[in-house]
């Protein structure tokens, strides 16, 4: 939920609140139309606002920013948010995105279709406007000053969100688990997509039997385990998280697959190719130079390597503040910039793909998932968490749909491929 607001009711006392919610409100309602009016509340429509329990009514203001997206607090279309408690707005007003999404754990407002919601928001363009004065994080600060993807870090943030359990991200993910988009051209449901997205990775990697693979940020597997399994290549996978790195040693066993709890940078020896396949966003621009290095000198002449990687309309130095207290610290979605910059003299460009609008469905499905399997999660985990996994995974699908963020797969050679590099065909 993107919006800003206010309880306005007794100003005096929130000082801090009130001047945030004013300048929030200058920002929204420079462009105010006829049957506006203003008393103490700021901004008021001639009906008058609406009630929400413990509260005098929406702040008017709040209403006008909404409705070019064609959203209505305690409205009766499915993304309509129905407000449970006056202190959303307090939130919003000060924290932006953060606020409402704490607010949304904390039960203070509901909604049917927060995927659709977060759409509309989106690309009606009230969340740049509305983000705009509570947009500072001293992590984005931080991010410019300091390495928050160093060794010691990137372990750190690793175990923040991949520790969390297997039993979730098996519940999630479904039989492949498969932490990345999928690929829907005909598959009919999430596991077939997985499956198709791992093959079409293995075409572009233009895998043969015996070949030496090095899958960096393996996961629990799936794509080191599909390679062996179906192209008879040698894969060696690394990863940060324990967890996965057990999960993966015991669902590959009996093939050719070895997995390491290493680095990147500690990456040692040749392979003929290499994969990364939703790592980079936890690598960090600080390091993405550092990454395609060790890709270059890891690859033999004339190598392949595919990346995969959520991909960012513009360059930006943090992320959403939400997503970054509760489900992925101190990651960074790249630009095509920034990738082409730090690979720029290593590696030869030779396709790029973008299938963005395949994670809607992805995320859709893994919510299904997740809620279908939540009774037997929820004496471990509790309703609150179980409401930051519906957020992330909902307003994150809402966000693909509208081409927010981009989901590309991109071959870069060594040297580049004599005659050419032939696009798989899609």
């Amino acid at each position: 939920m993107r919006m800003s607001g206010v309880n306005a009711q007794k100003p005096s006392s929130r000082p801090a609140e009130l001047r945030a919610a004013l300048f929030t409100k200058r920002r929204l309602t420079s462009r105010a139309g006829r049957g506006m009016h203003a008393d103490a509340r700021g901004l008021v429509s001639a009906s008058g606002p609406r009630r929400v329990r413990g509260y005098g009514g929406v702040p008017a203001w709040i209403e006008f920013a909404l409705r070019e997206s064609g959203v209505s607090i305690n409205g009766p279309n499915p993304w309509d948010p129905q407000v449970r408690s006056s202190g959303l707005f307090a939130r919003l007003a000060l924290h932006g995105a953060l606020g409402a999404g704490e607010s949304y754990m904390d039960g203070e407002w509901e909604c049917a279709r927060l995927d659709e919601l977060t759409a509309r928001l989106l690309s009606s363009g009230i969340y740049a406007k509305l983000e705009s004065h509570s947009s500072f994080s001293p992590g984005n600060l931080l991010t410019r000053l300091v390495n928050r993807q160093s060794r010691r870090w990137a372990r750190r943030n690793v175990a923040a969100h991949y520790e969390i359990g297997n039993d979730v991200f098996a519940a999630t993910l479904g039989r492949t688990m498969s932490y990345t988009c999928a690929y829907w051209p005909e598959a009919q449901n999430v596991d077939e997509a997985q499956d198709a997205k791992h093959e079409l990775a293995c075409r572009k990697l233009e895998l043969r039997p015996g070949m030496r693979l090095l899958d960096i940020g393996c996961g629990w597997g799936g794509f080191a385990r599909h390679a062996a399994e179906r192209h008879r290549v040698q894969v060696t996978g690394i990863t940060l998280s324990p967890s996965q790195e057990e999960y993966a040693r015991q669902g590959c066993q009996g093939l050719e697959v070895e997995i390491r709890l290493q680095d990147f940078r500690d990456v040692r020896g040749r392979f003929d190719r290499i994969s990364a396949l939703g790592v980079i966003e936890h690598v960090g621009p600080k390091n993405h130079r550092a990454f395609f290095q060790t890709v270059q000198e890891a690859l033999e002449p004339g190598g392949l390597f595919l990346l995969q990687t959520i991909g960012c309309n513009r360059t930006e130095v943090g992320t959403d503040r939400w997503i970054d207290r509760y489900i992925f610290p101190n990651a960074v979605i790249p630009s095509a910039c920034q990738l082409l910059r730090a690979a720029e003299g290593l590696l030869v460009l030779e396709d790029w793909h973008n299938f963005g609008a395949d994670y809607d469905r992805t995320l859709l499905a893994w919510h299904s998932n997740f809620e279908s399997a939540w009774p037997s999660l929820r004496g471990k985990y509790g309703e609150r968490f179980r409401r930051m996994w519906r957020y992330y995974l909902l307003t994150c699908a809402g966000s693909f749909r509208v081409r927010r963020n981009q989901l590309w797969q991109a071959v870069f050679s060594k040297g580049g491929v004599r005659g050419g590099y032939r696009r798989v065909g899609r």
